[in-house]
């Protein structure tokens, strides 16, 4: 470890305030929430990548507060109280992002979100045309109106039942803008973000919170845990990681295919971007070696989504692959965020459940009101 010089340890690691870790949607909406009620705090962000490590740059830009099956199945699982909540604050929270950067920022487009069943899945299907109407009554009290319509396959899928279940109220973003311009905001607002600087240890001392770094210790007041996907590093056994392994075509002339697609109760996603097809997902065909932190990709999933997009997607149309990539989630046995305090000055926001681009503002907002609370 390098010594630091006087000038380094007055200006960027003394009398810390608060200190975010994660520099993802959460760590950075904290950080906004955190300055806004406390204007002449000093306030940092760890962030372990060089870009922010774990989905918040990585994930699928969907707007999507769930699809039909998967709603279905978290009342089976959940009841109706604990659903309606938490389709609210994924709802809510994009709203929040909205209002934070503005649309043009995001480049948000409406598209609708279109959840789209194989063949094979015709009981799932079947299920969810018989629970469409009680679903829309559920949930009235979010969206003011019906949630969920019946749609032809405008778009000839193949291999697909005769009608997607579709929303008018998901839309899908372009990932990488959001997060520059998040970024932009929160340093115009004095946020210093340490970036490429992982940090190894945290401990509790008589000045706060100690903070070890492979390059420096510091203390700050209040340390706030925005790491999702990698908070069992930090103690935190409720939340699991789960890679979300991608691709990406390369550019295809004459793409007509618009919106958020779900298929398999969420487990896969596709949408158009820039005159190509985003695909992913397929993580639930062998979770035990999914919930990694590693960003590799495997023959498995990757040949799973190439196989998808050859004969169900894009059936009659040429593509090639550009790129593949992975994200890493945080999830766990419930489907709600954990906000809560860890220890004497220590707070965490984490397990965001794959709907980071949902709830990340929120659960940041919520992450920097309870840190202020106490």
């Amino acid at each position: 470890m390098d010594a630091l010089s006087y000038w380094e340890h007055k200006h960027w690691l003394s009398q810390i305030d608060y200190a975010i870790v994660g520099s993802g949607i959460v760590g950075l909406h904290c950080a906004l929430a955190l300055r806004k009620k406390a204007p002449k705090a000093k306030i940092v962000i760890f962030e372990k990548g060089v870009l922010p490590h774990g989905a918040s740059t990585k994930n699928a830009g969907f707007t999507c507060f769930g699809s039909i099956s998967e709603i279905v199945s978290d009342i089976e699982a959940q009841g109706e109280a604990a659903v309606l909540d938490l389709v609210a604050k994924r709802f809510k929270g994009v709203q929040l992002l909205r209002e934070t950067l503005g649309d043009a920022a995001l480049d948000y487009q409406n598209h609708g979100g279109h959840e789209v069943f194989l063949n094979q899945h015709e009981a799932l299907y079947n299920n969810c045309l018989d629970r469409l109407e009680l679903v829309n009554d559920f949930l009235e009290p979010v969206f003011k109106g019906p949630s969920f319509y019946r749609a032809p396959n405008r778009f000839k899928f193949k291999g697909v039942q005769p009608q997607y279940i579709s929303s008018a109220f998901e839309g899908q973003i372009d990932t990488g803008l959001c997060m520059q311009n998040l970024t932009k905001k929160v340093q115009k607002a004095g946020v210093h973000i340490f970036y490429g600087l992982p940090v190894s240890e945290l401990h509790p001392s008589g000045k706060g919170v100690l903070i070890k770094t492979p390059s420096f210790e510091c203390n700050a007041q209040k340390v706030c845990l925005a790491t999702n996907g990698f908070s069992k590093s930090f103690g935190l056994e409720d939340v699991a990681p789960a890679r979300a392994q991608v691709l990406i075509t390369k550019p295809i002339k004459g793409l007509s295919i618009k919106g958020a697609f779900h298929m398999d109760m969420g487990y896969y996603y596709f949408r158009n971007i820039d005159d190509r097809i985003l695909l992913g997902g397929a993580r639930n065909l062998d979770f035990k070696t999914e919930e990694t932190t590693s960003f590799e990709q495997t023959p498995l999933i990757q040949d799973a989504l190439k196989r998808l997009l050859k004969e169900s997607i894009l059936p009659d149309t040429p593509f090639e692959i550009d790129l593949s990539w992975s994200g890493i989630m945080g999830v766990g046995k419930g489907k709600h965020p954990i906000v809560k305090k860890l220890d004497n000055a220590m707070y965490c926001g984490v397990r965001l459940g794959g709907m980071g681009v949902a709830l990340g503002a929120q659960v940041g907002l919520e992450l920097a009101e309870l840190c202020l609370s106490e």
